[in-house]
């Protein structure tokens, strides 16, 4: 079964029949090559979505016939993921299944021990990258609300969105608690609203004085298990955790 391919525009077109233009109806017409009468589906990635037939197609465009809208509510509660800058391109590998498994934001964070740094256009092209990655990632999963990648984001922004969270958690090898036992013992108990924020360190770990303040904010620590992992897998496995235990993954 081949999966109708994915676009996206914004803002959606009321009419009934539109034209699907830009790079994304160059990358229908010429890379996938979509033909007359094949289906596709069209996003704003803010929730809404189209469910067309292509009408006609051109050089490097075409046209789409509509056949249903739909909609997805925003979740509740969000799970926001600040994701420590990594080496090389683990951050985008990050930002690629973090997106896949269902986060609702990413967060880019500076952490005292990351060892890429995003500074000047280096840091604008880095974070762009992060958003392409996303951008790929929720087509690829077919989602209709795409993550939202935040800006780069200090220790103390951290911290200031952890106090102002709903609920949140720290990764962190040395925890006494796992993360499993704090979902499984929480069934039922989670947040109807607001956001759980969890907050992935760098290669080189978490700093005591960065942990120390986000446990002064009223995060809690938690573990993964009894092995230590990437930090670019570690956010997808923690997630995972959670949105399961949220019910998000029970549809």
């Amino acid at each position: 079964m081949v999966t109708t391919p994915v676009f996206h525009l914004a803002p959606l077109p009321t009419a009934d029949v539109f034209t699907l233009a830009g790079p994304e109806g160059r990358h229908a017409a010429t890379v996938r090559r979509l033909r007359v009468g094949e289906r596709l589906d069209v996003t704003d990635g803010a929730g809404s979505a189209l469910r067309c037939e292509v009408a006609a197609v051109r050089r490097d465009e075409l046209d789409c016939r509509v056949l249903d809208r739909a909609h997805t509510p925003a979740p509740a509660p969000r799970l926001v993921v600040v994701q420590a800058l990594a080496k090389g391109d683990r951050g985008e590998l990050a930002v690629e299944m973090l997106t896949e498994v269902g986060v609702d934001e990413i967060v880019p964070w500076s952490a005292a021990r990351s060892v890429a740094r995003w500074d000047g256009e280096r840091g604008a092209r880095s974070r762009a990258r992060w958003v392409a990655s996303a951008a790929e990632a929720a087509k690829q999963a077919r989602r209709a609300r795409w993550p939202v990648v935040g800006e780069l984001a200090s220790t103390s922004t951290v911290r200031d969105r952890l106090g102002a969270a709903s609920l949140g958690l720290v990764l962190h090898e040395s925890a006494a608690e796992p993360l499993a036992s704090l979902a499984a013992g929480r069934a039922g108990g989670w947040p109807p609203t607001g956001e759980i924020v969890l907050v992935v360190g760098p290669e080189g770990g978490i700093a005591d004085e960065e942990l120390a303040g986000f446990g002064k904010a009223g995060a809690v620590a938690v573990r993964l298990g009894p092995t230590v992992l990437r930090t670019s897998t570690a956010g997808v496995a923690a997630a995972a955790v959670l949105l399961a235990a949220i019910g998000r993954w029970d549809g």
